[in-house]
């Protein structure tokens, strides 16, 4: 417990005093006092190796800057308690689900608090956050708000059927995990823990190219279907090899994201230091030390995964694998035009999926181009603000391509009835981002596991109240007239 004001107490396991002894800290001298004789202390050490012991680390406030860095060094107090649970081993720490039980975390919202918790604040704002004034990233989910049910009385159906057929491959219910970037900083299960949670469920996870694991690796670590996604991150050369590996890895589908010809302004990322996260010197992180050293669990969890990792499937001839660096560097030149869809096809025997499709006239280009599926989405509000809903743009692509080829959304999916709108709406299949994201941060893979169970459970709940015995029953008539 951190108490704010002239000294602050914390109470540090016994067997980690030899580890906390005073220290100089910027050149100022930190004094801290036991509240215990060394001899109690001792007993207390051979009683019980698990006790605690009263500590007070004292300074004179004297201005903000000085209260942050009191709470930082205090921090640091907590986070070798974590460290020291660091198995010698495997060199990681203690996987736990503690919180995950279906009375405490009962929504996806539940999962995003408890993230917020755990990770920095520069980790945390990079996943929640959006571009501009982040009016898409709201108007998403108020979207699926604004959209009412017309359920249908005296039906009782139960054991409602979900499953759906995408591109070849049966799912357990018709949500795709989408492909987010950095997993591997928001939990050191990253990227495999994703696709271990994907498979086990029956659906399918989008790799991303920014990928803390190598594709090879998280291929190895699913037993379902993946599909990859791509920037063309490094050059023509680095993507072809990229496609190449997942071919032969034997991921099913290549996404190609169309929206993104640079990142968009996220305002958040600049002032919480996500940029200086990445960095490889010690300077630029200063700053942003206090809020880094608050969140001890992540931290020791970070390191003991070996820090930044590198983008292993962005792998640049003669230089090797890319250094991991801020979103905005990673996408200043990465945009992907119809023309580059002309030689993927060449080279990717598969199916390919277009991703950031608003418009019809979009839609139906993607179509000419020879996709085999179209993703509504405005890529979670995280690029041009104030576009329309993913939700709202979706009618106009499905009457624009009809049953050519799968339509797919994106963009505000925080519950199984939202998935269940979209259907209705005319999308074969949803693709979720932050929903699953928020459980890799709170509890890595037990915490995707459960945001997967939550939308699971309640898309089928969704469907007894509506009277739908079948998810492939769903169309516009279970919407309000307003909404068709």
């Amino acid at each position: 417990m951190i108490t704010l004001g002239a000294h602050y107490s914390v109470r540090i396991p016994i067997r980690h005093v030899a580890v906390c002894r005073p220290v100089r800290s910027l050149g100022r001298k930190w004094c801290c006092d036991w509240n215990v004789s060394a001899k109690t202390a001792q007993s207390w050490r051979l009683a019980d190796s698990n006790a605690t012991l009263p500590l007070r680390v004292r300074r004179p406030t004297r201005c903000a800057t000085q209260l942050a860095w009191n709470a930082a060094y205090v921090a640091k107090f907590r986070a070798v308690k974590v460290l020291m649970s660091v198995s010698p081993r495997t060199g990681k720490l203690p996987k736990s689900s503690r919180g995950l039980n279906s009375s405490s975390v009962v929504n996806i919202a539940d999962l995003r608090r408890m993230a917020e918790r755990r990770v920095p604040r520069a980790v945390f704002d990079y996943l929640d956050g959006g571009a501009d004034a982040e009016v898409t990233l709201a108007e998403n989910c108020h979207a699926f708000r604004d959209t009412n049910f017309r359920p249908r009385s005296g039906v009782a159906v139960y054991g409602c059927k979900t499953t759906v057929n995408i591109l070849g491959h049966e799912l357990s219910f018709p949500a795709i995990l989408a492909p987010v970037s950095y997993l591997r900083l928001m939990h050191s299960d990253g990227e495999v823990g994703v696709a271990r949670a994907a498979g086990k469920a029956g659906t399918i996870f989008t790799l991303p190219t920014i990928s803390g694991h190598k594709l090879e690796d998280v291929k190895a670590a699913s037993t379902g279907p993946l599909w990859y996604q791509l920037y063309l991150i490094g050059g023509r050369e680095a993507a072809e090899g990229a496609i190449e590996r997942a071919r032969i890895a034997g991921y099913s589908a290549l996404v190609l994201t169309v929206d993104t010809p640079m990142a968009g302004k996220r305002e958040r990322d600049p002032r919480n230091g996500m940029k200086q996260l990445l960095a490889s010197s010690l300077l630029p992180k200063a700053r942003f030390l206090p809020n880094l050293l608050a969140h001890p669990r992540w931290l020791a969890s970070f390191f003991a995964d070996g820090g930044v990792p590198r983008l292993g499937n962005v792998v640049i001839p003669d230089q090797g694998p890319m250094e991991m660096i801020d979103v905005g560097a990673a996408l200043s030149h990465a945009g992907a035009s119809w023309e580059d869809l002309r030689w993927i096809r060449q080279i990717w025997p598969g199916p390919i999926v277009a991703k950031g499709v608003l418009t019809g006239d979009d839609a139906r280009r993607a179509v000419d181009e020879g996709v085999s599926a179209v993703v509504v989405s405005n890529h979670g509000g995280r690029q041009l603000d104030c576009v329309s809903p993913s939700l709202r743009a979706l009618p106009e692509v499905v009457n624009a391509v009809g049953d050519q080829v799968d339509v797919l959304m994106d963009g505000g999916v925080r519950r199984g009835s939202d998935i269940a709108k979209a259907i209705c709406l005319g999308a074969r299949a949803v693709l979720i981002g932050r929903a699953y994201a928020y459980g890799l941060a709170a509890a890595g893979e037990a915490g995707v596991t459960r945001a997967i169970n939550i939308l699971k459970e309640d898309l089928d709940l969704t469907l007894t109240l509506l009277g739908c015995p079948s998810i492939d029953q769903l169309d516009a008539s279970y919407l309000s007239a307003a909404h068709r």
